[in-house]
């Protein structure tokens, strides 16, 4: 079990309240289920809406990307809010919006209401994408928080897996089979929205708004420092921007944000949600029957959710820096592997979905919880939520682009040619994780912090 891998990390600091910072993390993290189902299920829903809408391949890509428009405009708003109403109220109302909006989806009239539901449920999942891995990042000490990190990961998975299933249980309902898997997400959303209410605030949220005392006492129940001298570090790291959006600009946070950008493209560029999202797609054009697609896809689910349990052992280990180049690499291998089955005739069956989940084990056990533990590592306290906006929108505007033109990319210039676009950003991942990325392993945020500020290592 990942706690053991935890638990054996936190030996040397024997004052770290382990079982409850276990217990807030995922509770927090769990904004990652809503994430990945709402991403997913419209993977076994797209055949559905296609039929009943009647959808041309813009069409369907439309469908598909009008979630991921929503995320960047809730990203973008919650970089603002996350700092003016706290991390725990944020998270209360993303629980709220994603309950409603799914219900809502599965009720659309026409396909109009459809999108407009879809880009009002991605507001949710654009925020939930900011503020609970940062919340996590930000309630963890050093040596945990990769693991702690890769918990947001592995509920996104989850999330995806829960859909696949789901999917696959509701394929015989008939033509309104979509609907009811739109419907079921209410329930994982109100499981969220119990679970945040019992967190504490963020400590570096109440020393920002001046209650040095609460942080105090939170800081204390964490454990693994003193309190008062954890609040007396975090209110000199404040002193480097106080959320300002012109502190953007500032020399110590260019670096990172350009890091967070660069990272937040190629992440998408790289191809993941468009194995996620159009894996029926792939499979049917490898010969197999919508049926057997969607089984297929769910096995892929499920690869993802095991290759995740992969990194609890191996993210505050290994490290970050060195996870990513090794994990791009292998993306690559397997995406190139795709291209070779095209060429050589050879693109059907058993060949695809063994190529599709080697992919999925190095995106799952390196790429992912590195991307949303790395990115609210790198910033610096005083301007980590407006910072955060940039890459967390960025990704989600990427993703949105790809996944809205993938359907015609595939159709127009074939199967190879696809799959070797997205190898080719896997490898230009893997060379700026080498040139860029630094290691944040086994440091606190405010020494991270210190870095930027300082010559580099």
């Amino acid at each position: 079990m990942p706690s053991d891998a935890i638990r054996t990390a936190a030996t040397a600091a024997p004052r770290i309240n382990l079982g409850y910072i276990v217990l807030v993390a995922v509770a927090a993290a769990l904004g990652g289920l809503m994430f990945g189902f709402d991403v997913a299920i419209i993977t076994g829903a797209g055949p559905f809406i296609e039929a009943r809408f009647g959808l041309d391949a813009l069409g369907l890509g439309v469908a598909f990307s009008a979630l991921l428009f929503g995320c960047g405009l809730g990203a973008a708003a919650s970089g603002l809010l996350v700092d003016r109403i706290g991390r725990k109220a944020l998270m209360i109302a993303v629980a709220v919006a994603f309950g409603v909006t799914t219900v809502l989806t599965g009720l659309a009239p026409g396909f109009a209401a459809f999108v407009a539901a879809r880009f009002l449920g991605g507001l949710a999942v654009g925020a939930v994408s900011l503020v609970a891995p940062m919340y996590v990042s930000e309630i963890t000490p050093a040596r945990l928080r990769g693991r702690m990190g890769a918990l947001y990961q592995m509920a996104i998975v989850t999330g995806i897996l829960v859909s696949y299933l789901i999917n696959y249980a509701l394929r015989d309902f008939g033509p309104d089979a979509w609907r009811y898997m739109f419907f079921t997400g209410a329930v994982p959303a109100l499981l969220y929205l119990l679970l945040v209410m019992t967190v504490p605030e963020s400590p570096r949220f109440l020393v920002q708004k001046g209650r040095d005392t609460e942080a105090a006492f939170i800081l204390d129940r964490i454990g693994g420092a003193d309190g008062a001298s954890a609040v007396t570090e975090i209110r000199a790291s404040l002193a480097q921007g106080k959320g300002s959006w012109l502190d953007l600009f500032h020399r110590d946070v260019r670096a990172p944000l350009a890091i967070g950008f660069v990272l937040a493209i190629l992440i998408h560029l790289s191809g993941i949600n468009t194995v996620i999202d159009y894996a029926p797609t792939i499979f049917k054009s490898a010969g197999f029957t919508l049926d057997a697609a969607l089984f297929s896809t769910f096995i892929v689910g499920g690869a993802n959710f095991v290759f995740t349990l992969l990194s609890f052992w191996i993210i505050d280990r290994v490290g970050r820096r060195g996870l990513y180049i090794w994990g791009s690499l292998g993306m690559a291998a397997a995406l190139l592997g795709l291209v070779a089955a095209v060429l050589t005739g050879h693109f059907y069956g058993v060949t695809v979905l063994g190529l599709i989940v080697l992919y999925l084990l190095f995106f799952a056990a390196c790429i992912g919880p590195v991307f949303w533990t790395l990115l609210p590592e790198i910033f610096p306290n005083g301007v980590r939520g407006r910072a955060m906006t940039v890459p967390v929108l960025t990704q989600w505007v990427a993703n949105a682009v790809v996944v809205l033109l993938f359907p015609g990319v595939f159709h127009a210039v074939g199967q190879a040619a696809t799959f070797g676009l997205l190898a080719a950003a896997c490898l230009a991942q893997a060379v700026f994780a080498l040139v860029f990325v630094p290691e944040t392993r086994n440091r606190s945020l405010e020494e991270i912090a210190a870095r930027w500020a300082g010559p580099r290592q």
